[in-house]
């Protein structure tokens, strides 16, 4: 049975992994017959948003106690993550993603990727594990694979504009729809990057993670 490490970058779209998209993940996972590991790494969050109002709240919340949230206590420290017991990594998108696993939402093209979360992604890259990436994570792609990496946001413009000036190569993709670059073994999806429903999600988040348990020794 094919194991896969899931990293959680929070709880909640505006400042942590985005929750549909994280339970749409575990559930794929489970019905395409593999077992997952959660995990996140544990640091404050850039902020914390007040998801009724969209504003900030003065107050410091830490990612990996906001992502046990989705995880129902099932997850650990990123640092404990080890490449020789995972077949896969696969990311949820949010703005988590963006904030805490990287500085995009900040930085734009001269992000920065979270040490723990860069060094267990290029880990797995070096031994040829594939990744799958979903919604904004995508956005760190070239920082993990280099130049020439392909990988999709959906069709946002200034985004994947971007992810160009950073050497990856944007491919345009629906939402039902996942893009595989086949020589670096990566997947991207774009998820709520388009979705307008939960079900529109599901269906790329799902072609996304069959496609890298596919790529997948």
């Amino acid at each position: 049975m094919k194991k896969v490490a899931v990293v959680l970058a929070g709880c909640g779209v505006y400042d942590g992994a985005e929750i549909n998209e994280a339970v749409l993940t575990l559930l794929a996972l489970e019905k395409a017959g593999a077992e997952y590991q959660c995990f996140a790494p544990n640091i404050d969050q850039m902020h914390v948003i007040n998801h009724l109002t969209g504003e900030q709240m003065n107050e410091t919340r830490n990612v990996l106690v906001e992502a046990a949230r989705i995880a129902r206590g099932n997850i650990k420290d990123l640092t404990e993550a080890a490449v020789a017991d995972f077949d896969a990594l696969i990311v949820p998108g949010g703005f988590g993603a963006a904030k805490n696993l990287s500085d995009f939402a900040v930085k734009g093209p001269a992000l920065t990727v979270q040490p723990d979360f860069l060094a267990f992604a290029k880990a797995m890259h070096k031994t040829e594990k594939p990744i799958g990436l979903i919604c904004i994570a995508p956005a760190m792609s070239a920082a993990i694979f280099g130049d020439g990496v392909k990988c999709t946001i959906g069709t946002d413009a200034e985004t994947a504009a971007a992810i160009e000036s950073m050497g990856a190569e944007h491919v345009v993709c629906p939402v039902n729809e996942a893009i595989v670059d086949e020589a670096n073994k990566l997947v991207t999806t774009p998820a709520y990057m388009l979705a307008g429903a939960v079900s529109e999600a599901a269906a790329g988040i799902e072609q996304c993670v069959q496609s890298v348990l596919d790529l997948s020794s």
